[in-house]
């Protein structure tokens, strides 16, 4: 939890921590906050959202500058409710109205589908050829569909029907996939932050595709649920991939021949869960994961919309 610690801890808040140092579970203690000027030190969206949320209660003004983009979900509700908030190219800012907090106006608005659960049933379709398959009223707000950029680049054949687009709300439509051989590809550097969430489906992506497939500088996938890099990588070579763990990413060459009878490890991670799920399909015969309960934390329908797509599921 330090990197949100130490930022709010500038900003006047106390934080105690009942067990470890940095980590949940903790006390935090508000109030009499201030505004602060940041550099956030990794590309983190859930850091930026937690400053200006805390920035909302402060006194004076806030700025967070990124050393890249990030997803925007926090500033685009911010702009809806006509909180007085700032986009300068990579900075951020907010002048905070002191404790009492804003004034906002009661409203509604649409929320559209979660682009990173829909990425999965891309990924069911793109890499068979003959497969296909539309996800309806999805959201594809460009800093989180940057899977689709990476899948299309390998070779997949996925179209996209924008129905509702708007500078201060979420746009979202429909996505069209027709499966296709799918072939290697690098990510990395700026793509990294937009994809964070779908790169084990990369993973999955690379190990069903022909050639090598090569992921770099997403050594914050080590400090998510679970170590989603080593995670990845202890599966898919369960699975038969000739895969290689390096310090910030892994590389993989496929198209794999999947082994039978493969039982994966989620790592009690949600998103390793669904993407191991995902390889599942592709193989010829049962495949076992360990402790899916953690898909609830995202995707509470996951496994009965995975058989609405033709797998047989048992518990």
């Amino acid at each position: 939890m330090d990197r949100i610690r130490v930022p709010l801890e500038m900003m006047g808040a106390g934080f105690e921590f009942r067990e470890k140092e940095d980590h949940a579970p903790f006390e935090i203690t508000g109030g009499g906050l201030s505004g602060i000027e940041y550099d956030l030190p990794v590309a983190s969206a859930q850091v930026k959202s937690s400053i200006l949320l805390a920035a909302l209660f402060s006194d004076g003004v806030t700025v967070i500058r990124e050393n890249r983009r990030t997803r925007d979900h926090t500033e685009r509700l911010m702009r809806v409710l006509d909180v007085p908030i700032r986009v300068d190219g990579l900075t951020v800012s907010l002048e905070g109205p002191g404790i009492e907090g804003p004034e906002v106006e009661a409203t509604e608005w649409y929320v559209p589908g979660d682009f990173s659960s829909a990425a999965y049933w891309v990924l069911s379709a793109a890499a068979r050829p003959g497969s296909r398959i539309s996800i309806q009223n999805v959201g594809l707000n460009p800093r989180r569909t940057a899977f689709l950029d990476v899948i299309r680049r390998m070779g997949a054949d996925v179209k996209v029907e924008v129905i509702s687009e708007s500078d201060v709300v979420e746009p979202y439509g429909d996505i069209k996939v027709q499966g296709t051989e799918l072939t290697g590809t690098t990510v990395e550097g700026d793509e990294i932050p937009n994809l964070i969430d779908e790169l084990p489906l990369v993973a999955v992506a690379g190990a069903l595709a022909s050639g090598e497939t090569v992921i770099k500088n997403a050594g914050e996938l080590r400090m998510k649920e679970s170590d989603r890099i080593k995670a990845m990588v202890t599966n898919l070579a369960a699975a038969g991939a000739e895969v290689e763990e390096t310090e910030d990413g892994l590389r993989v060459r496929g198209p794999v021949r999947l082994k039978k009878n493969v039982k994966f490890d989620s790592f009690k991670d949600h998103r390793v869960a669904m993407a191991m799920a995902i390889l599942s399909i592709y193989g010829d015969s049962p495949m076992t994961i360990k402790d899916v309960a953690s898909t609830e934390t995202s995707y509470p329908g996951f496994w009965g919309d995975l058989r609405h797509r033709g797998a047989a599921v048992a518990f």
